[in-house]
């Protein structure tokens, strides 16, 4: 695993920023290091590594003289890096985005299943624990708009557990939906409504309602702001989906979140057609149908064994996933990637073709 593409390019005027004991940087290379909790912890004192703050330490590591570091002091710095100089990030090797070809670093739809070494990718990437609840270390992480996306674009694979946590408290089991509660809840209520109303509407109103909330709302990614507001809001509405996802339990929407994000849905309905509840009641049922049945084939496409035409979707789909998050925003039907050139193309091998 690789830390190339995930963390920062550092300028030489920020890295003069920090050359105090409450913030204290040295390089080795092109290797940025934020050592700043470690100098109460340093042998010889943290007024050592102060006269060096800011500066290329490769040298006085290796100094006869003064001491010649071991091995373990290199590990210890591993654990510190933040970024590269500008102008020297290393080539990509494996694994990375720009070396696999695709937006996330994979190169097949196989790497979603293999388990992530929690501890690694923790080190490695400096984003989430997966051990630890995820809400605050998003909330609290103070990670730019441009490191979040390139993070939570690159999927893991949990199994620590049925779930990776997300709140850990009394909030979790809201947070995780079994793929039945949707039709168990909404179908009675679509059924109701529909009954209540006039006639349904075109099949491919709900598709295009599909597509759009998938491309303009789930993924407004690099037209959101960048606040940890914003962030942690993206994070929980279809972000953690991309960061892990096979997990099944966080697939679905969760009923009170789809009661939140349905309401201005059910006003909208009712202004645009005030001349007739019936009517108006009818579109929102539609929409809703037309959503429950998004939500199911996209369980469906992640955890199911298909018919000969979903396994296509299937295939397309996690193209989205592995390959290029920017396209394929379609899940029952390709037809508006189409309309609007966000189709994935594939290549002679399957892969992605870049345009």
């Amino acid at each position: 695993m690789s830390t190339t593409k995930s963390l920062p390019s550092i300028s030489t005027a920020e890295l003069e920023g920090h050359k105090s004991a409450s913030s204290c940087y040295v390089t080795i290379g092109s290797k940025v290091y934020d050592i700043t909790p470690f100098l109460g912890d340093h042998p010889g004192g943290e007024d050592l590594i102060l006269d060096y703050a800011g500066k290329d330490v490769a040298k006085i590591l290796v100094d006869e003289i003064s001491h010649t570091h071991s091995e373990s002091a290199y590990e210890i710095l591993d654990d510190y890096l933040v970024g590269f100089l500008e102008g020297s990030r290393p080539p990509s090797p494996p694994g990375t985005p720009a070396a696999t070809g695709s937006l996330t670093g994979m190169s097949s739809e196989e790497e979603l299943s293999i388990p992530t070494d929690i501890t690694a990718d923790y080190k490695v990437h400096k984003f989430l624990d997966l051990n630890r609840p995820l809400f605050m270390q998003v909330w609290n992480g103070g990670f730019s708009k441009e490191f979040y996306l390139q993070q939570v674009h690159r999927p893991r694979h949990y199994k620590g557990g049925e779930s990776a946590p997300l709140f850990g408290n009394f909030l979790e089991p809201l947070s995780k939906t079994p793929w039945y509660v949707v039709p168990t809840i909404w179908l009675p209520c679509i059924a109701y409504g529909t009954y209540e109303a006039s006639k349904g509407l075109p099949n491919n109103w709900t598709v295009a309602v599909e597509y759009m909330l998938h491309r303009c709302l789930f993924h407004i990614d690099e037209k959101m702001p960048d606040n940890r507001v914003a962030i942690t809001m993206h994070f929980l509405l279809h972000g953690i989906h991309h960061y892990l996802p096979m997990d099944k339990l966080r697939l679905v929407m969760p009923p009170t979140l789809f009661l939140a994000l349905a309401t201005p849905f059910w006003h909208l309905a009712h202004t645009l057609f005030a001349f007739n509840w019936y009517v108006g009641t009818n579109v929102f049922c539609g929409g809703i149908f037309g959503y429950v049945c998004y939500d199911l084939t996209h369980y469906f496409l992640h955890h199911k064994s298909l018919p000969s035409y979903y396994r296509e979707l299937k295939k397309y789909h996690l193209q989205h996933h592995f390959a290029d998050y920017q396209k394929g925003f379609g899940v029952t039907s390709k037809i508006w990637d189409k309309v609007f050139g966000t189709e994935l193309i594939y290549g002679p091998s399957g892969s992605v073709k870049s345009e």
